[in-house]
């Protein structure tokens, strides 16, 4: 048998180890494969959700003024589709970890695929609302078909906590002598074992320093100690107090109001004679006025008010026709019966003896026998001197 060849020496089997080395520490285990994305597939993953999804709604706002609680957002749009977006409201009663939609089961509205970017969850009462004590969160999202936002939350809220409160309402005025009465509303109506209001009134007369009450929990408030016969101004506040949370929410002024204190017994009489006074004294002064412009411009005045001359109506008739024989009915129309005597007596005094002798001479339009009178006057006998009218 022939002996088996010798092995090869170990410097030829080397350079053989070293490459079957390399070739496993190249290859990853078998066991460790697929474990996790690759940093492509990564990226692409992310651009397909991303296609998938809505931008979500901004700008989250809760608005409580007075018993009105409500929601706001700004609306989501797409430039490349045109279809209405709509939204879904949920809230949440802290510290309860579940969600409930705004919807007619669970709240006295509907808020689930809305098409408006707000949800009012009461307007008039409390009541319609959530609960005013309790603390509450809201969240809203944007669907589009099959495509849906995140869910973006608002602020929680207590509505005591963090309502706007108003001014007072129905604001009534009734003045009084040296007083005002004051009645008003609340801004609205809360439970009184949870909450109450104060009110001021802030009061100045027109001019003056401006001053406040004490806080009132009545809604009548009488302002004494002012001065009769003066307007005065005035605001109301309200300020609400929760009870249980020891809050206190200051609400705002009502509209400036104005008006007048009435006047006392006293204070009306002398008015009245004030009043008397002047009007007498203005009265006395247009009266003298007046008899003073008279007495200057008397002429003036007698030429104003003097009707002026006029024609007797034969004469007138005479001037617009001539013809008329108006003269002749004159003079027929005359007659000794119609006239009419009088007697005149003349009584000479003694120192007029020497004096020439009173010579009178009555003409009558009737007839020729009437002749003139002559002789002498003696100066203790009368003279009869008849005269027609």
């Amino acid at each position: 048998m022939r002996p088996p060849p010798p092995p090869p020496p170990l410097w030829l089997l080397l350079p053989l180890l070293l490459w079957l080395s390399g070739c496993g520490a190249a290859a990853p285990p078998a066991g460790k494969q697929g474990l996790g994305p690759t940093p492509d597939a990564r990226r692409r993953r992310r651009r397909t959700d991303s296609l998938s999804q809505l931008p979500a709604p901004r700008n989250l706002k809760v608005y409580l003024y007075n018993t009105q609680q409500a929601l706001s957002w700004e609306p989501v749009t797409l430039s490349n589709d045109l279809r209405p977006v709509v939204y879904q409201v949920q809230h949440q009663y802290n510290p309860s970890s579940n969600w409930y939609d705004v919807n007619k089961e669970n709240s006295k509205v509907d808020c689930t695929n809305i098409i408006v970017p707000k949800c009012v969850f009461s307007t008039n009462n409390l009541s319609e609302g959530f609960p005013p004590s309790f603390n509450i969160s809201l969240r809203v999202q944007a669907k589009l078909a099959g495509l849906v936002s995140d869910w973006v939350m608002a602020p929680w809220f207590q509505h005591y906590r963090n309502a706007t409160i108003g001014p007072p309402e129905n604001i009534w005025v009734t003045p009084e002598e040296g007083s005002f009465n004051i009645k008003f509303s609340s801004p609205f109506d809360v439970p009184a074992s949870e909450a109450y209001f104060l009110y001021y009134v802030y009061y100045w007369e027109k001019g003056g320093i401006q001053q406040v009450t004490r806080p009132n929990r009545s809604n009548f408030i009488t302002l004494n100690n002012l001065k009769p016969l003066r307007a005065y101004c005035f605001q109301v506040k309200a300020e609400l107090f929760w009870i249980s949370g020891k809050i206190s929410r200051p609400g705002h002024l009502s509209d400036i109001s104005c008006s007048e204190t009435t006047a006392g017994a006293s204070a009306k009489l002398q008015q009245v004679i004030l009043i008397a006074v002047g009007t007498f004294l203005l009265l006395s002064v247009v009266v003298g006025t007046c008899l003073f412009l008279v007495q200057k411009y008397r002429s003036l005045v007698k030429y104003w008010f003097q009707s002026p001359p006029g024609i007797p109506a034969r004469l007138e008739e005479y001037l617009k026709d001539p013809d008329q024989p108006i003269l002749d009915a004159l003079d027929n129309d005359s007659s000794p019966k119609d006239d009419a005597w009088d007697s005149v007596s003349i009584v000479l005094s003694p120192e007029n003896e020497g004096e020439d002798v009173l010579q009178s001479t009555v003409n009558q339009s009737a007839g020729p026998s009437q002749q003139p009178v002559e002789g002498g006057l003696q100066a203790s006998e009368p003279t009869d001197v008849t005269v027609r009218t």
